[in-house]
């Protein structure tokens, strides 16, 4: 069976369905016929106001954003598919938060949905740290479709690298 990195972490039963849908040359076709689209997120300033957007539907009382970016240094592997970070400052009597998200470069071919999983994970570090219950829970509430979305998005990023 070829070796599905991206997929590690599932079940062989989905693993076996991925791989015989790579086999058999037919996971572009899944994948293009579920999602037709490309996203128009394409530079750091509407990456911030679409992740601004969501932020605001779904969890207003985080601090607000201080730096959001695509970065085509992040690995995907490595790194994750995205990255934020968390910093908390006293300036005198007040406590100043920094919160920003880098988003893997690779994500600007992405479909939409895909690009949307990304950021709702990514928001939902900032309030639950660790990959737990609680976690995927404020996930679904942010995007119900969630889980899906992230498989599908470890298959696209599967299908980037055999089509090359």
């Amino acid at each position: 069976m070829t070796t599905l990195k991206y997929l590690a972490h599932y079940s062989e039963h989905i693993q076996s369905q991925a791989a015989q849908f790579i086999s058999e040359g037919r996971l572009g076709d899944y994948l293009e016929s579920k999602y037709p689209n490309r996203h128009q997120v394409q530079s750091d300033k509407a990456l911030y106001q679409y992740i601004n957007d969501i932020k605001n539907q779904s969890m207003r009382k985080i601090g607000p954003l201080s730096n959001v970016s695509y970065s085509s240094k992040l690995k995907v592997l490595n790194q994750a598919l995205g990255v934020h970070t968390t910093q908390s400052r006293v300036q005198g009597s007040k406590l100043k938060s920094h919160n920003s998200i880098t988003v893997a470069s690779l994500f600007k071919e992405a479909p939409p949905e895909f690009l949307r999983m990304i950021v709702v994970h990514e928001l939902a570090h900032f309030k639950e740290h660790e990959h737990n219950k609680a976690f995927y829970q404020l996930c679904c509430h942010m995007e119900p479709e969630y889980h899906q979305l992230e498989l599908d998005t470890r298959l696209w990023l599967h299908w980037r690298e055999f089509r090359s």
